[in-house]
């Protein structure tokens, strides 16, 4: 039997060797969770911020005012549950509870449902935000042309919004990554589960959850540098040639300038 490392790195080195695929295992669960959960969570926020835009004036009828409101105060308490709750709390609440009622659901399959319900709560308000942060005369001026409310979201005013919350987006994201963590009491084999199992087996507390951390920040800083060169994307270029062409434009400029000169 070799001997045991006796330095920092040296044990760091010892338990990437011995332990390297509990690690990259952790690692996958995370990213599925943290993916899944953010992409479902942003669905679900479109969704309850559209809702909870739906325009409900003192003249419409009672059988679509009553409606509309108590959906919206079936959301309003949605919202506010889930955000003023912490994740590892609603974890052993809908997974634990779901047992007691006779519902017995798979870890993942769990971990996704918590991630996304949470995460939905919060991007409801970050959508909402980013609903109102568009001007008011594009939505008049898509209503004036006979689009529905509905219309009106998904070809004009979503589009810009979605475009001014990406940022919010992708630190929802990097926050999903990070907060998978919680889902370990609820025995969910992510990173921060498989680190603890392979920090127990020597008690290398330390070295374990220094690798774990260096783990966590590549995930959030790669994935933010992804994000910012999709936001860049869609930005698109910074100059726009509005003529035909680039030639065309210097044309036209040329003759601007011989005009001037005349």
């Amino acid at each position: 039997m070799s001997a045991l490392p006796t330095t920092f790195f040296g044990w760091v080195g010892f338990i990437l060797d011995k332990y390297g695929t509990l690690f990259l295992s952790g690692v996958g669960v995370t990213l599925l969770v943290a993916i899944t959960g953010t992409v479902i969570g942003f669905v679900i926020g479109l969704l309850v911020a559209i809702l909870r835009t739906i325009p409900v004036a003192p003249r419409d009828p009672w059988f679509k005012r009553v409606p509309l409101k108590v959906l919206s105060a079936l959301l309003n308490v949605y919202i506010e549950v889930f955000r003023g709750t912490p994740m590892i709390v609603q974890a052993m609440v809908i997974y634990y509870g779901s047992m007691q009622m006779g519902l017995r659901m798979p870890v993942l399959v769990a971990a996704v449902l918590i991630v996304s319900v949470n995460t939905g709560a919060y991007m409801a308000e970050i959508v909402r935000g980013g609903i109102i942060s568009v001007n008011k005369g594009q939505k008049e001026a898509a209503c004036a042309i006979g689009m529905t409310h509905w219309q009106s979201m998904v070809h004009v005013v979503l589009p810009q919004a979605v475009r001014n919350i990406m940022p919010s987006i992708g630190n929802e994201f990097v926050v999903n990554i990070k907060d998978s963590s919680v889902l370990n009491v609820i025995s969910v084999t992510e990173l921060y589960f498989q680190g603890k199992s392979a920090a127990g087996l020597y008690y290398r507390y330390f070295e374990a959850f220094f690798i774990i951390a260096v783990i966590y920040f590549i995930l959030t800083f790669t994935v933010t540098r992804i994000l910012r060169l999709i936001e860049k994307k869609m930005d698109g270029p910074d100059n726009y040639v509005i003529c035909g062409s680039q030639s065309d434009s210097r044309a036209a400029i040329r003759v601007d300038t011989s005009k001037e000169e005349a």
